[in-house]
């Protein structure tokens, strides 16, 4: 096991119709807050409502941005900021998945920097990133997520894309970490089936990138990992057959936490290509993040893990799956086939090619994964580092699912 820090300072609010605590626990931070949010869902679902009307029986003022995109853009982020400084605004709350915590985050950073967001983002064609982070100070997040995906509501990192220069990494550091996190199961009830799938794919990419990547003696580490696996597995369908099923939703929403927030990968450590090369993806052409590590995820086992570590992919599906495979190449490659057939029960499997992105394109998009998330080593570190050309195999053969 490595050695490691573990910091987790956010205050955890879980359960049935905590969204309505929202302005009890937000007053103590603040009195005048902007809540940001997606364009649509949350005013339709009536949770943007149920924030705003806790707030005001608090005392506190509130003002709504409620333009944050799928993958959130710099230039949103930055507008957001302006209005959060010039309205004085002293705490952001992220209501809704994980772009709007993102969001929230790095409009955090800005509103109190007055620095553009772009300039932060990990890999970026300025370098100040190497200066800027890791981000000390911000303005006190709240997050209330809406979906289970992305765990940012109790991290300390969120991934924002540059269109313009179509760059999308991470900014991190202390200063993000939410003072709170309000986790409502409730809020997921109305997440379509396809949402709740994309979503229940990122959770379990978080479990498994470490996992085959990381250092093999952390065995505290493989089994909590395995066991919030086995949960996402289990619990995935049974929210899209019952979308108000709440043992089903509250199991995501709180696996979807601890997938990163550190408990799992302390002491493992271990990249995350797959993350990786999918942001070059959504950057260049605005897809799904959880349907883009879907449509990866294949391709990246057979390719690059099952030639290098076998015996991890054979013990993800002893563990996991409850294969009983003896030999390692089959025992690996039932591991694949069997991540692939979950992945097609809820319906999240999908190709590069269906989802209409050129071949022409996989070049550029290799080259530029390697220099964003590559930050100036040349290779994008994964069981062995990947250069371009391993980045153009794993999309070649993820067009058709080969």
């Amino acid at each position: 096991m490595l050695d490691f820090i573990l910091n987790m300072p956010t205050k955890i609010h879980f359960g049935k119709g905590e969204v309505q605590k929202t302005g009890d626990i937000v007053k103590g931070y603040a009195k005048k807050v902007l809540v940001v949010t997606g364009r649509s869902s949350a005013q339709k679902t009536g949770t943007l409502e149920k924030v705003l009307t806790s707030l005001k029986k608090a005392d506190v003022d509130a003002l709504v941005f409620d333009r944050i995109e799928p993958n959130p853009r710099a230039t949103t982020i930055d507008e957001a900021a302006r209005l959060a400084r010039e309205e004085q605004c002293e705490l952001i709350i992220g209501l809704g998945g994980g772009s709007a915590m993102d969001a929230a985050k790095a409009i955090a950073t800005v509103a109190l920097s007055k620095r553009p967001i772009h300039e932060y983002i990990r890999g970026n064609h300025t370098g100040l990133w190497k200066s800027l982070l890791p981000i000390q100070e911000a303005l006190p997040i709240i997050a209330i997520p809406t979906l289970a995906a992305t765990g940012s509501e109790a991290n300390s990192g969120a991934v924002i894309t540059n269109w313009e220069t179509k760059e999308k990494s991470s900014i991190s550091g202390p200063g993000l970490f939410p003072k709170a996190a309000i986790l409502d199961p409730e809020l997921t009830f109305s997440v379509p089936a396809n949402y709740t799938a994309d979503g229940a794919v990122d959770i379990f990419t978080h479990l498994y990138e470490g996992y085959l990547t990381g250092d093999e003696e952390a065995h505290v580490q493989d089994e909590i990992t395995e066991g919030l696996m086995r949960t996402v597995i289990k619990y995935a369908r049974q929210a899209i057959d019952s979308p108000q099923d709440y043992e089903a939703r509250a199991q995501l929403l709180w696996t979807s936490t601890l997938a990163l927030i550190g408990v799992a990968g302390a002491g493992r450590g271990g990249p995350f290509p797959v993350h990786q090369i999918e942001h070059t993806i959504s950057a260049h052409f605005d897809i799904s993040h959880g349907r883009g590590l879907a449509i990866l995820t294949p391709a990246y086992f057979k390719h690059i893990v099952k030639p290098d570590r076998p015996q991890r992919l054979a013990r993800l599906g002893r563990q996991v799956f409850g294969l009983t495979h003896k030999n390692l190449d089959e025992a690996a490659e039932a591991a694949i086939a069997a991540v692939e057939d979950w992945m097609k029960s809820i319906g999240a499997y999908d190709t590069l090619q269906n989802v209409g992105i050129p071949k022409e394109s996989f070049q550029q998009m290799a080259e530029d994964t390697v220099r964003v998330s590559g930050m100036g080593q040349g290779f994008v570190a994964a069981t062995r580092p990947l250069q371009a050309n391993d980045i153009v195999k794993i999309l070649n053969a993820a067009y058709t699912g080969e």
